[in-house]
């Protein structure tokens, strides 16, 4: 089992997140008031996510949807089909040398 906590912190995590979405709101030139129609999440739980990385998931993936970003969450968790052997222990291998 991977440890995620090995490479960075909860918080980093969280703050690497907000700043990404924060980072894609500005880019697409749309306030937090405008988000916070866009998305139904309120404005006060768009502020308090921009200022400390906290928010539910159900706020976030209104958010995401609202940014058209909502596909990302598709991928996460989903169980990789390999086409051999090889594919995997390529896989492994490469992410042993980055954890390196």
């Amino acid at each position: 089992m991977i440890d995620l906590n090995m490479y960075r912190t909860l918080p980093q995590i969280q703050n690497d997140l907000k700043e990404r979405v924060v980072a894609r709101r500005k880019e697409k030139r749309i306030s937090q008031q405008k988000l916070a129609e866009l998305s139904g999440v309120s404005l006060g739980s768009i502020k308090r996510f921009e200022q400390t990385s906290e928010i539910s998931l159900t706020s976030l993936l209104k958010i995401a949807g609202a940014l058209d970003d909502a596909e990302s969450f598709d991928e996460l968790f989903c169980k990789k089909e390999y086409q051999s052997i090889e594919e995997v222990i390529e896989l492994a291998q490469s992410s042993n040398s980055k954890s390196r």
